[in-house]
């Protein structure tokens, strides 16, 4: 197989207007990080390419972001987001979310109010949920966190379709703004199952115990769908005394509630857990459960580790002269072994 930098960009051109074959999967990675002049050819060409294929494309490169760390579309997504066929839109603002760039936010921010497709409009939703997440980290300037929480607050309890609401409000979940714990709550209470859903996943977000009751009262609901949010929820709130109901949901018959079931175990932790995942792993034949427990371990040794830190925490000696002078002592060590690596 070719490496991406040794095709010629005009065979990229060619093969996706060559409607008797397959545009080549080796072709992909070559329509990473597309800068001028390959952009605005690619920008040229793209009117002649029929909607079929623009929706092949984009869909295809979507599945590929969710795969390859080591690929970037977010020129080529930000063009495709202007697209005149929704499908694309769609599948364009779903490839971006990859991407966490405080520059997209103005796509997603003029989509979300202006798009005439609902589905993109929710995706949009969607995807400002992680820059309300940076914005909580201090990781993105305070105006632009400012105007992404009033805009999904304003659209939350708007006019807008249901979808795009429920969108909103999911994204909303990562924000510690005073409004935010009446809306979930509302939801959950709503008697609504898609909003009941909606609530559950926004409660995971929030990694606020004030929601625990509420996340276990729904692990056995005969609603799957409420059974999966409320499994991802348990294990996001790190909530221990969900431990039990989730590995009774490893025999769930949905393989997504098993999954989520999982994962959130490796979140937690606890005693069996280890012992439970370690059998499913033994026990599993397919290559993709394979490697997602793999992972879960992966993860439960990071929470393992997590959890052992505070018998390390040495500030009970720090009012100790001897401990303070030790340390001092050992600070002096490593500042002349510092000198010597200069050196």
């Amino acid at each position: 197989m070719s490496a991406p930098e040794e095709i010629e960009f005009i065979e990229i051109l060619r093969a996706l207007l060559d409607l008797d074959n397959p545009f080549p999967a080796r072709f992909l990675p070559r329509l990473s990080d597309l800068e001028n002049p390959e952009l605005e050819f690619f920008k040229d060409t793209w009117p002649k390419i029929p909607t079929w294929r623009r929706r092949a494309l984009m869909e295809d490169i979507e599945e590929l972001c969710k795969d390859d760390y080591l690929v970037s579309y977010e020129s080529l997504g930000v063009f495709a987001a202007e697209d005149e066929d929704a499908l694309v839109r769609m599948h364009a603002v779903r490839t971006l979310w990859e991407f966490e760039n405080k520059n997209l936010v103005p796509t997603f921010v003029r989509l979300l109010r202006n798009d005439p497709d609902v589905d993109v409009r929710a995706a949009s939703a969607s995807a400002l949920g992680q820059y309300v997440n940076l914005g909580e980290l201090d990781e993105l300037p305070v105006k632009i966190f400012n105007e992404i929480e009033v805009l999904l607050l304003d659209t939350t309890q708007g006019n807008e379709e249901e979808a795009v609401r429920r969108a909103a409000l999911e994204s909303l979940g990562f924000s510690s703004r005073e409004e935010v714990p009446a809306l979930i709550e509302a939801a959950f209470n709503s008697g609504e199952g898609v909003w009941k859903s909606s609530a559950l996943f926004a409660m995971g977000r929030s990694r606020n115990e004030i929601w625990n009751n509420q996340v276990l009262s729904m692990l056995n609901n005969n609603q799957p769908d409420l059974r999966l949010e409320a499994a991802r929820a348990a294990g996001e709130l790190e909530i221990t005394q969900a431990v039990p109901i989730l590995i009774e949901l490893l025999d769930d018959p949905s393989d997504s509630i098993r999954d989520a079931s999982i994962w959130s175990l490796s979140q937690i932790g606890g005693e069996g857990v280890r012992d439970r995942l370690e059998k499913l792993f033994d026990e599993a034949e397919d290559d993709r459960e394979i490697d997602y427990l793999e992972s879960a371990l992966d993860n439960l040794v990071f929470t393992e580790g997590m959890q052992l830190k505070p018998l390390f925490d040495f500030s009970e000696f720090e009012d100790d002269e001897d401990f303070v002078e030790a340390d001092e002592d050992t600070r002096s060590y490593l500042d002349e072994d510092d000198e010597d690596l200069e050196d």
